[in-house]
Parts: structure tokens; sequence; C-alpha cells
């Protein structure tokens, strides 16, 4: 905001970012498929995914209060933070709070804010007749404020194998300037896509559908271009004979359009 407004009292708007993603392999055998499982649940368990989501309220210019994390079986994974908008002296934070301690103690953790919250969930999934497998990450980021959870946009997609990607922005609730006068947002938007680095959006074919008199924003994305090489689990692509690939290629791209669609169409 160029012209910060004056408020009397504390900004009462609620700014909620949906961000989910799907990242799309192609897994074969049922050794493979499970091995794809495996390393998923690997490189996005929940330690990971508490950083992530602790340099993102770090971008936003929030502080982290409480921390709460879990790895499930066979695979998945969550992490819930609770952010403050200002940092607040260690007096005055809830001693049930795990700020600073249980991180390093303890197996799970959960993250708590004081005025707002920031979570993630996993999804990885597979079925033995399907060769292509999938990975799901949803994150939620709430604020009120000031501070606004499209600042770290850029940094998320780039976190995650993104191809596809479906964010929903909305923003809820009223404040009030020092005259009395409510207001319903106090930033402007247009689009989630401006605040998504354009270089990252050359990458992807992308639609909106807003509903700007209500303040909801929804913007999906599917990435363009396939290199089979990096969607083949374990397996080299000169191993493929090039009908093969063709083949292959085109199932992902069928498998993707579904998902991106949100329906079956082949």
């Amino acid at each position: 905001m160029e012209k910060k407004l004056t408020l009397y009292g504390f900004n009462n708007l609620t700014k909620t970012l949906s961000f989910n993603i799907y990242d799309v392999c192609y897994a074969k055998s049922e050794k493979e498929q499970k091995g794809y499982i495996e390393y998923i649940d690997e490189q996005y368990n929940s330690e990971r995914l508490t950083k992530i989501l602790c340099d993102v309220t770090e971008m936003i210019g929030a502080h982290v209060l409480n921390i709460a994390k879990q790895d499930y079986e066979p695979q998945g994974a969550s992490v819930t933070i609770l952010i403050t908008e200002e940092a607040l002296p260690v007096h005055l934070i809830d001693k049930s709070c795990n700020i600073g301690d249980i991180i390093s103690k303890r197996d799970s953790i959960v993250g708590h804010l004081d005025k707002s919250h920031v979570t993630v969930h996993t999804y990885p999934e597979y079925h033995p007749d399907n060769a292509i497998s999938t990975f799901r990450v949803d994150i939620d980021v709430s604020t009120c404020g000031t501070i606004s959870p499209l600042n770290a946009l850029d940094y998320l997609i780039g976190s995650f194998d993104s191809d596809i990607i479906t964010i929903d922005y909305r923003v809820r609730g009223f404040t009030r300037d020092v005259k009395g006068k409510k207001y319903y947002i106090d930033h402007d938007i247009t689009s989630i896509q401006d605040y998504i680095d354009k270089k990252t959006l050359e990458k992807y074919d992308a639609i909106d559908v807003n509903v700007y008199q209500s303040n909801i924003f929804h913007t999906k994305m599917l990435i363009k271009e396939i290199e089979l090489q990096d969607y083949l689990f374990n397996k080299d692509v000169y191993e493929l004979p090039p009908k093969q690939r063709l083949e292959i290629t085109n199932s992902l791209r069928r498998e993707m359009i579904e998902i991106f669609s949100g329906m079956n169409i082949y």
C-alpha cells in the first residue's frame, strides 16, 4: 500500500490464501510406485515442511508463536503454525505455546500465531492399475492486520515440483478508518497473477475466476512443457523407445488436464 489507511483500532480484515499443488510422476511397476511414495514422504517430511512454513511466516512479516507437526503412516505429513503480526515479549506468550522449545524435543510439532495461522498437509497417492502417481500439497495462510500472505506465492511455487497449481485468495470482515468509514479490503488487487513473478507465469497456462464484489480471487495454473525425464521415477528416458516416450508423455498430459479441470475427461 503506497498510502496506508489511518485506522481506528486494529485492522480487522482477515486475508486467507489457499495454495494447492499437484506433482505428477510416471511409475509403472508396483516397486516404482512404492518407491516414489517413499521418496516423496522423505523429501517432504514434517521437518522440511516446517522449514518452508517458517520461511513463509518470515516473508509475510509475521512471527511464530507455536508449531505442531506430524508424520503419518503409511504416508503424508501435516504442520500447523500459529503466528503473530508483531513479535511478543516472552512473558506475554501463553505458557502452553511451545515457541523455541518443542522443535528440538519432540517428533510432532504444532505452531500458532496470535492472530493468524499457517497450515500444510500432504497427500501422496497412487493406484496399482495406473502408472501415474501424484503428490498433492495443501497450504493455507490466514492472516489479520496489515500482513499479506500473497507475498510468499513465488517461494511456495518454487518449493515444490508444481505441475498443477490452484490458488484461492479471499478477504473477509471489515475495518474502520478514524472517521468510522468501513473498508472491506485495504489493498488493490485485480488478479492473484499480479503477485507471481512473470518468469514463473511464463511456464504455465493460467486462468482466473474472480468474484470482485465479494473479494474472492481464484487462479488455476497448468505446466506448459513436459520434459519427460523429469517425470520418470528411477528410469532414464533413453531406455524407452520413441513410441513409448510419446505414449507416456500423452498419458501424463491427460492426467494433468483432468486434475486441472477437476473432472474425468478421457
